[in-house]
């Protein structure tokens, strides 16, 4: 524990991973062969007050921004507000509430909550598992509707991840702006600094959502480590958000389930809306990420004793 947020710890191999079960049951920390991967504060209470900028977080359930305000969809009206500066409601509901469970062993975690019935008018369940094995974090989401009728539903991860950072995202059609309120329909084909298929830096400012997703999409390579992750995504549909604002430190990277502005989209008819969940019904997202230490890596750092390292916070 420090302060007043809980840590849990998955792992104590060369993949080590904390969650904090009270705020969004997100990833705190990921250490790979010793290195830190994620944007992760020195205060873990850090997540409570700025909840968008830290860690990993589940969003459920829907991703990325939608119009705040009344929408009916069939029977029910949401009626959400803003949560974010650009007056947009953004990433769900759970990122920052507590959740349920802990460690299932040392080397796996299971936590879940359940949501809704309010300005969101379904009830749902939302289920994550982490498991470490040997390089490879596994990472296994579900969100589940709880009503008598059918429910919108998206689901994903949000991911912020350390620069520097050289990123590959294997997609063959992108949309170029998830800030927009009414996107493209339509995705087009990547070009120029939205044309990331090749490893390299990833252009300032950009914060789009890339379609057409190869096998395994996204690569990762952090060069001052001389560590490299490959990430696959298993879901029925699946994109990925990439952001990279000029004024942080890291760039998210995020698999999830719908194209930008899912609500707005599922009722327009156009592609890449949110799922329709029949009752009882459960949309699955599986995020697997393999790392590994690329050539010229150092010897993995000297193992610091636990209780000198809490020592140190």
């Amino acid at each position: 524990m420090t302060g007043a947020v809980e840590e849990l710890r998955i792992g104590d191999g060369p993949i080590e991973a904390v969650v904090l079960p009270e705020v969004g049951a997100r990833l705190h920390r990921l250490r790979a062969f010793g290195h830190d991967v994620l944007r992760t504060p020195a205060d873990p209470g850090e997540h409570v007050r700025d909840p968008f900028f830290w860690g990993a977080y589940v969003m459920a359930p829907w991703c990325g921004r939608i119009a705040p305000g009344p929408v009916e969809v069939g029977t029910r009206r949401i009626a959400l507000e803003s949560n974010f500066p650009d007056g947009s409601a953004i990433h769900g509901q759970v990122y920052a509430r507590r959740w349920d469970g802990g460690p299932e062993r040392g080397s796996v975690g299971a936590f879940r909550i359940e949501a809704g019935g309010d300005a969101w008018p379904w009830t749902y369940e939302v289920t994550t598992r982490f498991e470490v094995d040997g390089t490879t974090l596994r990472i296994q989401m579900g969100l589940t509707n709880r009503t008598a009728d059918p429910m919108p539903a998206g689901l994903g991860i949000h991911p912020w991840f350390r620069r520097p950072l050289e990123v590959a995202i294997r997609g063959e059609a992108v949309y170029a702006s998830n800030v927009a309120s009414r996107p493209d329909p339509e995705p087009v084909p990547v070009s120029g600094a939205l044309d990331l298929r090749e490893v390299g830096p990833m252009a300032d400012d950009l914060d789009a959502t890339w379609a057409g997703l190869a096998q395994s999409p996204v690569e990762l390579r952090w060069p001052d480590a001389r560590i490299r992750a490959s990430m696959r995504i298993a879901a029925p549909t699946s994109y990925v958000v990439a952001a990279s604002p000029g004024y942080l430190d890291a760039i998210a990277v995020e698999p999830q389930t719908h194209a930008p502005q899912g609500v707005r989209r599922m009722l327009d008819g156009a592609p890449g809306g949110l799922a329709m969940l029949a009752p009882g019904a459960t949309l699955d997202i599986g995020i697997e990420l393999a790392f590994e230490r690329m050539a010229g890596a150092e010897p993995e750092p000297a193992t610091v004793p636990r209780e000198r390292a809490e020592e140190g916070r």
